[in-house]
Formats: C-alpha cells, structure tokens, sequence
C-alpha cells in the first residue's frame, strides 16, 4: 500500500521575519491530499498497512462532528479498501464533513458525550465478535500514529533550530520528538501549541508513548478558551496571513499554531539568524464550520 504526496518546505517571506531577522519555513504536509491531509495521512499509515497484513478488513474511528480525523479515515477507507464506521460524539446533525464521510462510504453513529468517553466499550459493544476490525483512537492516537509523524524529520531538507507543531491528541508532537531523538537533533527545540484549554496534558500523552519530552517546549496560551474556540482576533490574523501568503489556514489548529509563532517572533522570542519551521498539518475543511466569520 503506497501513496506518493508532495511536502516541501516553503519559506516565508513576511516583514517581521526580516524585521527580527530569522527565517521560518512551512512542512506543507496540507499538500498531502486533499482530504486525507497532513497529519492524517501520517498517522493512518502504519495502523493500515498492519490491517492489510493482518486482514482486517473494517476500520472503526471516533471524531466530532466537524472531525477531519473521521474525513480522512473514510477517504483512506475508500482509496484502500477498507469498510469504515465512525463513531461522532454529540447529538445527531448534518454538515459538510459529515456528508463526504458518507459519500466516501463510511457508515456513521452518533453517541452521547458521556459514551464517547468510554471508546473502547463502544467498539467492544458493537464489533466484539469481529476478528476483522480494527480500533483506531480519536485523531489517530497511538504508537502506529507516533511511528507515521516520526518519518517528518527524516524528510527535512536541512536542520531548523525550532520546530513547531499544533497539538490536539500528542500524537504528532510525540512523533516529531521521536524523530528528533532518533536524528540526534540536539539542537533543535520542539514547540507545541496545544489548541485545548489545559494543553499541559499534552506532555502526559506523549509519555504515554515513550515519546521524549527533554527538548519539548509547551506554549498553553494560545488555545482562544479551549477546542475549536475562537475570537475576532483570530480571524483577523487569519484573513491576514492567508491573504499575504497564499497559505490557507483554519481556525481549530493551525490559525492558532501561526498566530502563536507570530507572537512569539514579536516578542523576541528567538535569536537572531535562527531557523524556525512550522508544521502544516492540514485539516483545512475546519474551516467549512466557521465560514460566516469570514464573509
């Protein structure tokens, strides 16, 4: 099972950089695909290649309703021949996600957030007599997932002093810190911008893994009042920078991942000549559910 995608590293060119004196670059991982996008396709890789070896042939996921996560999953179920279920958190709505995910195949149930705590009675209720189903956490979660965003830092095309991430689950920061171990990037710090009010739970999860913390900075200000939270001056930031870039970007991870970076930069938070890259994650269809604030 392969997929060839296209990831460069762009630079940006915006006055504050030069002003400060650094240069930041973009991992464009929102070029992957355009619906299994960026850390998605990372953290799906290993946990489909096993399901393939081992003959599983149902792939069984969990997500909100505006999930990039279940989106991903179904295209990937789709493209590689898996059946797939999602299990949406909240009451039953309608929206554009939901519809691709549908369109792509994948069968849907909705449960109370007080069941969707309890992921693994769910699947264990509904496919405990199934050998050929596979439970995938929320968002990738897990060592497959760590494995799958490992492989970013093999593909850097020079060293950065500072890498920075969004983080919702931990898995894709865990998996950049084991590739930084890995590589021996003594060097290289490692930021997370956790999109979740108490992001400090982040550096828990990733332990979970076995991920290495020691080069692990957590920036657990810049969440907007918590998960998919907003506010004006987000948006403005992010009708500035799409403007000025050509990048797109949205308002659940990576506005407040470029927005962070941007605050940081403006604080001197970095010294002069540094290298600084900023992982695209993609996720872009988290825009669909807030797209009044921009029209």
């Amino acid at each position: 099972m392969t997929l060839d995608f296209y990831s460069p590293e762009q630079e940006l060119f915006l006055p504050l950089f030069k002003e400060k004196q650094i240069r930041v670059f973009v991992k464009r991982d929102d070029l992957i695909h355009p619906f299994i996008s960026g850390n998605k396709w990372r953290k799906l890789k290993y946990a489909l290649i096993d399901a393939k070896r081992n003959g599983q042939d149902t792939i069984v996921t969990f997500g909100g309703a505006w999930s990039n996560h279940l989106l991903a999953t179904a295209c990937a179920g789709a493209t590689f021949g898996f059946e797939t279920f999602g299990f949406v958190r909240g009451d039953r709505v309608s929206n554009p996600v939901l519809a691709m995910c549908k369109l792509y195949g994948m069968e849907l149930e909705f449960v109370s957030r007080t069941e969707y705590k309890h992921k693994e009675n769910l699947f264990l209720q509904r496919f405990e007599h199934s050998n050929k189903t596979l439970f995938i956490d929320e968002g990738g979660y897990g060592p497959q997932g760590m494995k799958g965003c490992s492989e970013i830092i093999a593909e850097l095309k020079q060293n950065y002093d500072h890498i920075f991430c969004a983080a919702g689950t931990g898995t894709t920061l865990a998996g950049l810190a084991k590739g930084i171990a890995d590589h021996q990037l003594d060097g290289t710090l490692l930021h997370g911008i956790p999109v979740l009010k108490g992001g400090e739970f982040i550096e828990e999860e990733m332990k979970n893994l076995n991920a290495p913390i020691s080069q692990l900075i957590l920036h657990t200000a810049y969440h907007f009042g918590g998960y998919a939270k907003t506010s004006p001056e987000l948006f403005h930031f992010i009708q500035e920078f799409v403007s000025k870039t050509g990048i797109m970007i949205e308002p659940v991870y990576t506005g407040k991942l470029f927005y962070a970076l941007q605050d940081l930069v403006q604080k001197d938070t970095f010294l002069a000549d540094e290298k600084i890259l900023i992982l695209h994650t993609g996720g872009l269809t988290g825009f669909l559910g807030m797209y009044e604030q921009f029209v």
